[in-house]
């Protein structure tokens, strides 16, 4: 339900809500002092409104049919149709008493709507209100048009006579339908989010979303219009959100103030023929945040006119998806080189010295080792670091044949001497 839709309602209801009774006893006393009538009267001239144009005249009576004096305080409520908020000069009033206390008038928007209301001129505000007495009445003549600036996506409107302070009878309000020329198509502001997508972006988790607005029936907006957005969350962890929006080619960042994102005005004039406007946007957790998972976002847009008195939201448009904190890179590791094994069924040698060792690889500069693995394939074969060991034991093997063939030579004399 949008924000607009549920003013309407209450408007509808002749609910205050500010003056709502707090309890039902004093619901049910409030009920007791509803006894007021309101009357008006055919406007004159009869007929249709213009923008700018000429003014009608009604006469307003109260009357109360009660044997006690009833507080009147004057609420008229227009309701216009069509996607557009009132300002406050987009309809002309006046009042002026006829069988009434001298009067003052003046015109209000709460909750956005636009609302004429008068009251004593010897009182000290709306709040003063005029005491019909009991089984009286009190007659004034109520002057209504057309600003030259209202809106042109707006048509006809209704005019309702209730009061501030609830007395007056919800089946007893007087109203009537100013119809305004020209009569046109009406339509409405339509906005919707779709969430384009949500995931890893780099190193940030990123959700993109569009925000789109269209308008239909004929007429545009007669002043910009002005869009806040809304993030919340379940619980009350920091989010520290980082909100982007793609304006002018590039990514920027939205100012937060007052509990909200502002994003560019929707410039005036923007209307059926206008299309579909869409609004990029992107979401992300700053590093401060104290979300450790991911977590269900909100993301809410209220509507407003962007400039005059009337900036109170009038739609409105939410969405829901998930966002998880930034994702720290995980560092790369670099496998250690597994330790050397010694083949079983070898002899684990101690090198030699170095000055025997580079005599064995003097005297064999051609030797090369082939060993096998327990798994039968085969070693690389060439100069390794194990070339200077494999030599050395080599040619000490030699040198021990030569000292064992000159023993045998030198016994072998010996015994024949």
């Amino acid at each position: 339900m949008s924000v607009r839709t549920a003013s309407a309602i209450a408007v509808v209801a002749g609910v205050v809500t500010t003056l709502l009774p707090l309890s039902a006893t004093a619901a049910s006393a409030a009920d007791e002092q509803a006894l007021l009538r309101t009357e008006m009267s055919t406007p004159v001239p009869s007929g249709p409104l213009s923008r700018g144009g000429a003014t009608e005249t009604f006469e307003l009576t109260v009357k109360n049919p009660s044997g006690k004096a009833l507080k009147y305080n004057p609420w008229m409520i227009a309701q216009q149709s069509g996607p557009s908020p009132l300002q406050k000069d987009d309809i002309v009033f006046k009042v002026d008493a006829l069988d009434a206390p001298a009067t003052k008038y003046m015109v209000g928007q709460q909750d956005g709507g636009w609302q004429g209301m008068f009251y004593p001129a010897s009182g000290s505000g709306v709040q003063s209100g005029f005491d019909i007495p009991a089984n009286g009445k009190m007659t004034w003549k109520v002057t209504v048009g057309l600003g030259a600036n209202y809106p042109t996506n707006d048509g006809d409107f209704r005019f309702t006579a209730s009061s501030l302070s609830s007395t007056v009878d919800p089946k007893a309000m007087g109203s009537h339908l100013f119809k305004v020329d020209p009569q046109i198509k009406l339509g409405r502001l339509k906005t919707w989010f779709k969430q384009v997508s949500s995931g890893k972006d780099g190193q940030e988790q990123r959700a993109y979303l569009n925000l789109n607005y269209q308008a239909t029936g004929d007429g545009a907006f007669a002043e910009g219009l002005a869009t806040s957005l809304i993030l919340t969350h379940p619980g009350q962890e920091k989010a520290d959100f980082r909100l982007q929006a793609l304006i002018d080619g590039r990514w920027q960042d939205l100012k937060f103030d007052d509990g909200q994102y502002e994003l560019p005005v929707i410039p005036k004039g923007f209307g059926a023929g206008s299309g579909v406007r869409t609004q990029e946007l992107r979401l992300s957790l700053g590093k401060d945040t104290k979300l450790k998972k991911k977590t269900t976002i909100t993301m809410e847009a209220r509507i407003r006119l962007a400039n005059g008195g009337n900036t109170y939201p009038f739609e409105d448009s939410s969405v829901q998806f998930p966002l998880a904190p930034i994702t720290e890179p995980t560092p790369a590791v670099t496998p250690s080189a597994p330790p050397a094994k010694t083949p079983s069924g070898t002899t684990k040698v101690e090198p030699a010295s170095a000055t025997s060792s580079s005599a064995v690889a003097a005297g064999n500069t051609n030797l090369t080792t082939t060993t096998g693995s327990a798994t039968g394939s085969l070693a690389s074969t060439g100069s390794d670091s194990a070339m200077g060991l494999y030599a050395g034991l080599a040619a000490a093997l030699v040198a021990l044949g030569a000292a064992a063939a000159w023993l045998g030579a030198r016994r072998r004399r010996a015994t024949t001497a």
